[in-house]
């Protein structure tokens, strides 16, 4: 099975180098075209927040993209953390030990 070496790029990074810096949007106008505060916006563009089903919905509208592709970038990221986070991890050899 393929293992990546580094992390997935975030959804964070993606908006910040295909939209914001590209197009000369800020974070704070963004947040407002997709109704959530620069706050929230920031937090997503530097990687402190996943993105929630419908923000990635409304980032689709504002974008042209799909909502998959939000939820896709995510879930990349998502399952490359609780990789690592499991890797020392050992499940119990006989489950009615796990109780």
């Amino acid at each position: 099975m393929f293992e990546r070496k580094r992390r997935p790029s975030a959804p964070g990074d993606i908006i910040r180098a295909h939209y914001l810096d590209e197009r000369g949007i800020s974070v704070a106008a963004l947040g407002r075209a997709i109704d959530i505060s620069r706050k929230h916006m920031s937090d997503i563009v530097n990687g402190h927040a996943r993105i929630e089903p419908l923000v990635a919905a409304r980032l689709a509208k504002v974008f042209g993209t799909s909502t998959a592709l939000w939820l896709n970038l995510q879930a990349a990221v998502d399952a490359w953390d609780a990789d690592r986070e499991v890797r020392s991890w050992k499940p119990p050899t006989n489950f009615s030990d796990a109780a």
